[in-house]
């Protein structure tokens, strides 16, 4: 499993994008993990499914809900990452009106919940293979923070837990 200090695994998510801009076309939109990461402080949570009822009604809007409190703190992004397809995440993101304040990341394969060590086998709820619940704090590239969720709780990867950690 990933820890404190560790870079964050060579991986590359999707991210769908409704309009053009900064080099971005519209619909799903490769995202290198390493580049993506390098020079910024990022916040980053990943939840087992979108539209799933944690994941929606609190995991996601505490995020949204203090975006500019992560700013003030000197977190350059927010990302959220979980086991779905790039258009699933973006339909979410609208569902959940993130807009720039959340970048909504497809680990759709899992390949990176598989490299982080943090999968949740969810095969017996018709789910499949899918990312545990946890959130971290990186810092160009490698792990600052990294609060991971026991099964089926809601209680560290909160916004307002990565927020004190930000603020150091």
């Amino acid at each position: 499993m990933i820890k404190v200090g560790d870079t964050l695994p060579s991986a590359t998510l999707q991210e769908y994008s409704e309009v053009e801009g900064e080099g971005c076309s519209i619909g799903p939109n490769a995202v290198d993990v390493a580049k993506a990461s390098a020079g910024k402080t990022i916040a980053l949570f990943a939840l087992p499914g979108a539209f799933t009822p944690t994941c929606s009604a609190k995991h996601v809007p505490g995020y949204v809900q203090h975006f500019d409190d992560f700013k003030a703190a000197g977190v350059d992004e927010i990302w959220c990452v979980s086991v779905n397809d790039a258009f699933v995440m973006g339909a979410w993101a609208r569902d959940q009106k993130t807009g720039a304040k959340v970048r909504m990341l497809a680990d759709g394969s899992a390949d990176f919940a598989k490299a982080t060590g943090l999968t949740l086998d969810l095969n017996g709820r018709g789910m499949g293979l899918r990312s545990n619940r946890y959130s971290m704090l990186v810092k160009d590239g490698k792990v600052a923070t990294l609060n991971v969720e026991a099964p089926g709780k809601f209680e560290v990867s909160d916004a307002d837990t990565l927020l004190a950690q930000a603020r150091g």
